[in-house]
């Protein structure tokens, strides 16, 4: 057993929450986790299923007394939550969060978190398209990275117990700075998530493909813009509104690069192409380099990944 909380509270419990809760499960982390979700829907299917020790009817039930407490809810609603559970939040806690925004997150749940608690934000950088309660699952972050980001002046003890914890589920821990954080988020999940929205927005609004071929010759480029495109739309909603400056800027980048690609086919320069295509092949077999995908066919996700 390598326990470092008595007890976890996970508040909003999706993908990320319940892989959280079977991971912490799996290596004896923490003595007791309670759980809540807004929806009562949610609550009875995670009661069903086991997923955590206790689920709780208010936020402020699951986060009573616990030693860490975790918001897994989506970004625009951490500041609510943080309303909510503040007052019985006990001394010597810690709250963290998921979020795939850490500035704004910091901005809304700071105000509300009570002298001698520890604000610790963090952000896995994990997921599936699969959403809810029984979408989660132990390995989830297995050898995937969780940036931690400390606020100044944060309490050493209080960050390295979270960096014990996400090191115990299986992850690589880093510690980042909030606004480099949402800058290095928007190049790697942000704008390519938009531009996935983008693409199979455009494939459904060009009405000269019917819908059967669509889905019928979907090769792997399109077929896995569909597949980021399934995401949470609530969760990325809130993204691009809360990581707007950061997102624009990326955007603003992404669209010279288009244009001049647009200019390369234009005037048929295959070189200027085929130098680009050569550059971004090599990122690729860095990520595989770097254990962060694999180079099996098909991406090794097999005929019944969807």
């Amino acid at each position: 057993m390598n326990q470092v909380y008595d007890r976890v509270a996970l508040i909003g419990l999706g993908l990320i929450a319940s892989s959280m809760f079977w991971a912490i499960k799996r290596a004896g982390l923490a003595g007791e986790v309670t759980g809540y979700a807004r929806s009562p829907e949610t609550r009875d299917t995670a009661r069903r299923i086991g997923l955590c020790d206790r689920i709780c009817d208010s936020a402020a039930e699951a986060a009573e007394g616990a030693d860490l407490v975790v918001l897994c809810v989506p970004v625009g609603a951490m500041g609510k939550v943080a309303q909510e559970i503040g007052p019985v939040l006990k001394p010597g806690a810690t709250v963290s969060d998921v979020g795939s925004v850490k500035r704004h997150v910091i901005e809304s749940v700071s105000p509300h978190i009570p002298e001698g608690v520890h604000f610790v934000p963090a952000h896995p950088l994990a997921g599936t398209e699969h959403s809810g309660p029984e979408s989660g699952f132990a390995e989830l972050y297995d050898n995937r990275w969780c940036l931690l980001v400390p606020a100044e002046g944060s309490d050493p003890q209080a960050v390295a117990n979270l960096r014990a914890l996400w090191e115990g589920m299986g992850a690589n821990v880093e510690e980042m700075d909030a606004d480099h954080h949402d800058l290095v988020l928007a190049v790697t999940s942000h704008a390519p998530h938009l531009i996935a929205y983008t693409m199979v927005g455009v494939a459904d609004d060009l009405r000269r493909v019917t819908d059967s071929e669509v889905i019928k010759y979907s090769a792997a480029g399109f077929r896995d813009f569909t597949r980021i495109a399934a995401s949470d739309p609530t969760m990325w909603r809130d993204v691009f509104l809360t990581n707007k400056d950061a997102t624009l800027e990326i955007l603003g980048r992404f669209t010279e690069e288009l244009f001049a690609l647009q200019r390369a086919i234009r005037t048929g320069d295959g070189e200027q192409l085929f130098d680009y295509f050569t550059r971004t092949r090599a990122i690729r077999r860095g990520i595989i380099e770097a254990g962060q995908d694999t180079d099996a066919p098909d991406f090794g996700r097999g005929k019944t990944a969807q």
